[in-house]
């Protein structure tokens, strides 16, 4: 019965998010070329996440728990967050003063959506580019970071199930030699609760931990393999918590994490390479 009612509020979401964000895009669609950009992320964007995590908290109980704010350090930042779930997509932005999101270019094709992130300076990448869309993308980064503006990349590229693998790609290690500022590393369970390419969003906390920075001048061996070790050492801790506070009602496909002593995977970095 348990499973049945879950499922009734995670439809009800579903209807909730998608109706409540079209209704979100037509009123602000007229305001897209009068509002400057700061009063499109206020009162647009910002708005929108808030009703949003309103409406998860209220129709099927998911909450979440921001651990760690007291590591975020003012000014030009690159933040470098867990990927499990479209929850992070939009929960994090709030975190920061004004982030630049680093995002797939095919959203930035989707009318009314992609106009307005394009507003609010988004920073797209084509995923199929290579090098080129890599400088391009830094480029971005760099002028905005000038502006004082926070980066946000998810480092994986894309969604992971949690408990899968870790899968850091490149990109992340170029942008922060490139930019010359402190790496925030950021570890979630989202995927416990909102899980990828599923429409199920379970009751419970949603932890996301806000770990020290990664100062510059590392080297880029050095740097991912210290970025790698950070985040998934704290993913794996809160996924042990997420699977306590699921109990009976966690995903059965989810590999709990070693409870104790270091992951072997991870290895503390010995050279600035």
């Amino acid at each position: 019965m348990t499973g049945v009612l879950t499922a009734l509020r995670s439809l009800l979401f579903q209807v909730a998010f998608y109706g409540m964000t079209t209704f979100y895009l037509i009123v602000l669609l007229p305001l897209i070329p009068l509002l400057p950009r700061w009063l499109m992320w206020k009162y647009g964007v910002l708005l929108w996440v808030a009703t949003n995590r309103l409406l998860l908290r209220v129709i099927t109980g998911t909450k979440a728990e921001f651990r760690g704010l007291e590591h975020i350090p003012k000014g030009p930042l690159l933040i470098a967050a867990k990927h499990q779930s479209a929850w992070e997509t939009f929960a994090l932005l709030p975190l920061f003063s004004d982030p630049a999101f680093i995002l797939k270019q095919e959203l930035m094709r989707i009318p009314i959506f992609g106009w307005i992130a394009a507003k609010v300076r988004m920073i797209p990448i084509d995923r199929k580019g290579g090098s080129a869309a890599l400088k391009t993308m830094t480029r971005r980064a760099q002028a905005d970071m000038a502006e004082g503006r926070q980066i946000l990349i998810f480092p994986e590229g894309t969604r992971r199930p949690p408990g899968a693998p870790p899968d850091y790609k490149f990109g992340v290690a170029y942008l922060y030699a490139t930019l010359n500022v402190s790496c925030l590393p950021v570890a979630l369970n989202s995927g416990l609760y909102w899980p990828r390419r599923a429409f199920i969003r379970r009751p419970g906390t949603i932890l996301v931990e806000v770990l020290e920075p990664i100062p510059p001048g590392l080297g880029r061996t050095a740097f991912m393999a210290r970025l790698e070790r950070d985040i998934e050492t704290a993913s794996n801790r809160l996924l042990a918590e997420g699977l306590d506070d699921l109990g009976t009602a966690a995903p059965e496909d989810v590999r709990r994490p070693p409870e104790t002593g270091p992951d072997p995977r991870f290895p503390p970095p010995v050279e600035n390479s």
